[in-house]
């Protein structure tokens, strides 16, 4: 009887067939409909006997070998530097030379790729980890830029196929993390109800009141948060449409595309917000007559993600006398909140609340993933699993009342 394994049905009532096979390290799928004279398979018996022809001829073909070049991790990652990251973020870019300038180039630097083990490599990740004290997701990037030289050391032919699957493919092998430390937090820090009133009253009447208010109603990152334009907002729709974050590029100050392509979304406002932006945008629209002169002389021209320039004064966080508000500005607001109110406040945690808070009320989690703006939802699960006292008092309730 004829094995019918890996056939299958077109809609057109003809057949075809498909396998995968393994051979000196790749790993290939093969998907046919037709024969080699390009004559359909009428039958299903026809599919299954050209299937076991098809992977006897894979299995049988001569390999032919490339001649594998030599290159240090050094010429790998200058090539790379050179060739290979063009269109990568300003900050992936500075992140990428950081680590490799102040931590792989003088452990691996003058080392061949072909001559480095998986073993050296996560002897090195636990080094960082548990000795050096590195904090978890910082070891995470290291791992991330080992993948890349080596996948670029395969992609140029300098690391054979059977090498690259042991360091970066085969989940038997491959160079993994650490195992997570037990007394590791999982990063998720939310703010109680009690700091955020303290918070709230800590802001009021600030210049960064509408930072913080951004931070708290929208889960926004710091950098998306000052790169905001009037424009941007949806008073009609009660909507933010994010699509630009604020950088220090050599010291210069940029508006750049969001990180990522789920970075850019629209945000819905909460009512505390939209009544708050509503009644700045007044204040602004009176600035512009009443302090023309001032803001005209405060403003500064900002390079736009297109390259044209914009002025400082399109930007939400802007004050009504024409200072703008950047990034940077939250420094010393941290520092206060630490002495004053014995807090331990960065901006980002703004977001980590946000998304916590959301994730108690049940927010279905691929909505709350595109407030977010992760990339992977998987990203989003993490505020679903933190642990806060608002939720284990609604855990409580929930087993008083079986």
């Amino acid at each position: 009887m004829t094995n019918l394994t890996g056939v299958f049905q077109l809609e057109n009532g003809n057949w075809g067939y498909r396998f995968a096979i393994t051979k000196h390290g790749h790993y290939k799928n093969y998907r046919r409909t037709k024969d080699d004279s390009g004559k359909p398979f009428k039958t299903c018996n026809q599919a299954a006997r050209a299937r076991q022809q098809a992977i006897i001829k894979a299995n049988t073909a001569p390999e032919h070998s490339k001649f594998i070049s030599k290159r240090t991790f050094t010429q790998v990652f200058n090539e790379y530097c050179e060739k290979g990251r063009a269109g990568k973020a300003y900050s992936t870019i500075r992140k990428q030379d950081s680590l490799w300038n102040n931590h792989i180039k003088p452990q691996f630097g003058n080392r061949l790729v072909s001559d480095v083990s998986v073993a050296e490599i996560t002897d090195y990740l636990s080094e960082l980890y548990y000795t050096e004290g590195r904090a978890y997701k910082y070891v995470e990037s290291f791992v991330k830029v080992f993948y890349l030289i080596f996948g670029q050391a395969y992609s140029r032919n300098y690391l054979s196929i059977d090498a690259y699957n042991k360091l970066c493919v085969n989940k038997d092998t491959k160079i993994r993390m650490p195992k997570r430390k037990v007394d590791d937090d999982d990063d998720v820090i939310v703010f109680s109800e009690k700091e955020m009133k303290a918070l709230d009253e800590y802001f009021i009447g600030t210049t960064l009141e509408t930072a913080y208010m951004l931070g708290k109603y929208c889960g926004l990152r710091i950098n998306e948060c000052f790169g905001i334009k009037w424009s941007d907002i949806d008073f009609d729709n009660k909507t933010i449409s994010i699509s630009r974050q604020m950088q220090y590029q050599q010291g210069v100050i940029k508006l750049v595309s969001v990180k990522t392509r789920n970075g850019k979304r629209i945000i819905y406002m909460a009512e505390p917000l939209f009544e708050y932006l509503s009644r700045l945008k007044i204040t602004i629209t009176k600035a512009e007559s009443e302090l023309r002169e001032m803001r005209t002389q405060q403003q500064m021209m900002i390079p736009d993600i297109d390259g044209s320039y914009v002025s400082s004064l399109e930007l939400v966080n802007t004050l009504p006398n024409g200072k703008m508000r950047t990034v940077n500005s939250m420094k010393r607001h941290t520092r206060k909140i630490r002495d004053e109110l014995g807090i331990c406040f960065r901006f980002h945690y703004l977001r980590h609340t946000y998304g916590t808070r959301l994730a108690e009320m049940n927010t279905p989690s691929h909505i709350l993933c595109n407030q977010m703006g992760h990339a992977s939802s998987k990203v989003t699960e993490k505020y679903y699993l933190s642990i806060t006292n608002r939720g284990v008092d609604q855990l409580i309730n929930n087993l008083n009342s079986f």
